[in-house]
């Protein structure tokens, strides 16, 4: 008999600079490669997989606003951020035999469905990655908060947040401090009393209301997404069991 899946529905959030790879800005093709076929290890192994991306490695809304432009404007040019990051995230996993599908919250219709939660399932369920793109298509909103948000009316079984370089959430800047603790479990208000830099304090709140776990682990380590997926002990597992 096949093993059962402790999760069955998994939302995984990448950041933008995950596409980045070492330059540190736009995309590197090798590393969304590499990704694409962490990412094709779930889909063999019929999980049913969803990824929000963000989009700091091209843009940040924060950024531009902090340097004197319109909130709104600097956000949505960071929704547009998160649309090419995607793409190339669609063409990786099309080439690497993964069948995917973007959905944008912002509609352009010549490159993307538009966001129809009915139709994102049932993608799911065929097989299909599916690639929420446009952030929540509000200003103000993070792409953190877009994966809580897609995880709840997906009904999602985690939300897998792939970190670059850190193995999971320490008390402390393990890069500033090498005695920082790794935490292998936490609570939701832990994460929001603590102040500690998990996801915003809108999408952990969202997290906590709908019962979503959430599994913080290193994307550079080969195999962790999978891992991360299985349930088996790597990172820190926020509002699980």
């Amino acid at each position: 008999m096949p093993t059962q899946l402790k999760y069955k529905r998994v939302i995984l959030k990448l950041s933008g600079e995950a596409l980045a790879g070492g330059q540190g800005f736009g995309i590197d093709p090798l590393v969304v490669a590499n990704l694409a076929k962490e990412i094709k290890s779930l889909v063999d192994k019929k999980f049913e997989v969803a990824v929000v991306n963000g989009g700091g490695n091209i843009w940040r809304g924060a950024t531009g606003a902090n340097k004197g432009m319109d909130r709104a404007m600097a956000d949505y040019m960071g929704m547009l951020a998160t649309e090419i990051n995607s793409l190339a995230m669609q063409d990786a996993l099309e080439k690497s035999g993964v069948p995917s599908r973007v959905q944008t919250a912002i509609e352009m219709r010549q490159i993307a469905e538009p966001y129809i939660r009915r139709r994102a399932i049932r993608h799911m369920e065929k097989g299909r990655v599916v690639i929420f793109a446009g952030g929540t298509g509000n200003p103000y909103f993070s792409t953190d908060t877009t994966a809580a948000l897609r995880a709840a009316e997906m009904e999602a079984d985690v939300i897998l947040m792939a970190k670059n370089g850190v193995d999971g959430v320490y008390d402390s800047d393990p890069k500033k401090n090498p005695a920082a603790k790794l935490y292998e479990t936490l609570n939701y208000i832990d994460v929001i009393q603590q102040k500690l830099s998990v996801m915003d304090t809108t999408a952990i709140s969202l997290c906590m209301d709908n019962k979503i776990p959430l599994v913080v682990f290193n994307i550079e380590k080969k195999g962790n997404i999978l891992k991360a997926a299985e349930g088996k002990r790597i990172g820190t597992l926020i509002g699980g069991k």
